[in-house]
């Protein structure tokens, strides 16, 4: 199996059995989730069937949560995992945030002031971004936007907060002791192999760089998580390079598989080298963000998604329109056009709205 076919397989993009939201997150480790949109489309697109209100109820149900871990970005983690993975990356990730905090003089009385205010506020309800602002207002906590943000970042990476249910289609935060049961602390190197054995055997086959890159951790802590999580690692899921040719450059076929991937999406994002997907150049600042079309594990283009008006108000409320708009970065077949055109099928079901394809953003 070539290394593309190798991640489609495992990142569970090509052919899955799994029916529910967390049975993907689970076997992820973590979906980053800075674009809930995007991630909601990220779990959608490995598990058959699924809805996009499927996956809400198992955000709103606690199922699956969102937080700052791994890396300084928001994830989607499962709740088995949320208190291992923050216990093992949040410290580096705190060290890591600290000189932006002194500039923000996020001082230690500051932060326990505000890890005081919102214990005692999320202990009755979850609240909205907003909604915390007004609580560190009351509490005679000075904030901006930024000073806010990475309060809350701290609290999550401290473990005190995590995601609420949804209110309103607005995200809210809630004390993760009311989200999350009490679990036994989970020791370091058995953190380390947990965290190495959910990487390679979901996006194997990758590098050491690779997995150092996604995890956040030190090079030398990969290299023992790796050897830590033997033999649930295979040996070939661990490569020593993955570069690749130009995106696009072998022959597709009719029938070729495509996939609408949603910005972020961990078969790009979770990767340090992207040559094997996106080429060897010249690549865009944007082609690692944006919404990106897949053509048997390659990037032929982008996508950008906008609803479409409809010919009469009684048939949006019967169903809605969405136009997906697709600009190629390599020529384009007619039988890529079929094929990118079924892959807006199950975007449609997990919509549950009327999907068009048309070229050009």
């Amino acid at each position: 199996m070539d290394l593309l076919r190798g991640r489609l397989v495992n990142q569970k993009l090509a052919g899955s059995a799994f029916r529910h939201p967390g049975e993907v997150v689970s076997w992820l480790g973590a979906v980053q989730a800075q674009d809930f949109a995007g991630a909601k489309w990220a779990i959608g697109l490995r598990a058959a069937g699924l809805t996009e209100a499927a996956v809400e109820r198992a955000y709103d149900q606690g199922a699956i949560l969102r937080t700052h871990v791994l890396r300084p970005t928001w994830h989607l983690v499962a709740a088995d995992d949320i208190r291992w993975l923050v216990a093992l990356t949040g410290p580096r990730v705190i060290a890591r945030l600290g000189p932006r905090h002194r500039y923000l003089e996020l001082d230690d009385r500051t932060v326990a002031r505000s890890r005081a205010a919102l214990t005692r506020a999320l202990d009755e309800s979850s609240l909205t971004r907003r909604e915390v602002g007004e609580v560190l207002r009351r509490a005679r906590i000075q904030f901006s936007p930024e000073r806010l943000t990475h309060l809350l970042v701290l609290a999550e990476l401290e473990g005190l907060v995590c995601s609420g249910p949804l209110r309103d289609r607005q995200t809210t935060y809630a004390l993760m002791d009311q989200r999350v049961p009490a679990a036994p602390p989970v020791g370091r190197e058995e953190a380390l192999a947990r965290l190495a054995a959910r990487y390679f055997l979901s996006r194997g086959p990758a590098t050491i760089a690779d997995f150092a890159w996604w995890s956040f951790l030190p090079l030398g802590d990969a290299r023992a998580a790796i050897e830590l999580a033997r033999p649930a690692v295979p040996r070939d899921a661990v490569v020593t390079t993955t570069a690749s040719g130009h995106a696009g450059a072998r022959s597709r076929t009719a029938g070729s598989a495509a996939w609408l991937l949603p910005n972020f999406d961990e078969f790009l994002v979770a990767y340090k080298e992207r040559s094997a997907v996106l080429g060897q150049g010249p690549i865009g600042p944007r082609d690692t963000l944006t919404h990106t079309v897949l053509i048997e594990g390659r990037a032929v283009g982008s996508w950008k998604a906008g609803r479409q008006a409809s010919l009469s108000r009684a048939a949006a409320a019967e169903r809605r329109t969405v136009s997906v708009a697709v600009a190629p970065r390599v020529e384009l077949t007619r039988a890529d056009w079929g094929s990118i055109r079924q892959a807006a099928d199950p975007y449609a079901r997990f919509l549950g709205a009327e999907v068009t394809v048309r070229e050009g953003l």
